[in-house]
């Protein structure tokens, strides 16, 4: 058995929409708007940051967007984990 089998949908959900929720906290305590962070980690759209802050349609940040990010806004990508 894989320790991943133990991981049910409701619990990455969870999980995508903590990471989510501290981003967009994190942005708007540095008065930066979607569109403004969506443009720092190479995106023309708001759509990716706008979706993966909330979880819709399943949209959520990878490991290359959170690297991205954290370099964006000068932060340790461990920020991310509360």
């Amino acid at each position: 058995m894989l320790i991943t089998d133990d991981i049910d949908q409701e619990e990455l959900k969870i999980f995508y929409l903590k990471i989510g929720q501290k981003i967009k906290q994190i942005r708007k305590e540095r008065g930066i708007t979607q569109l403004e962070l969506a443009h720092k980690i190479g995106h023309s759209s708001v759509a990716l940051v706008a979706k993966a802050e909330l979880l819709s349609y399943n949209k959520h940040f990878n490991l290359e967007h959170l690297y991205r990010i954290s370099k964006a806004l000068d932060l340790n990508m461990k920020d991310f984990f509360d």
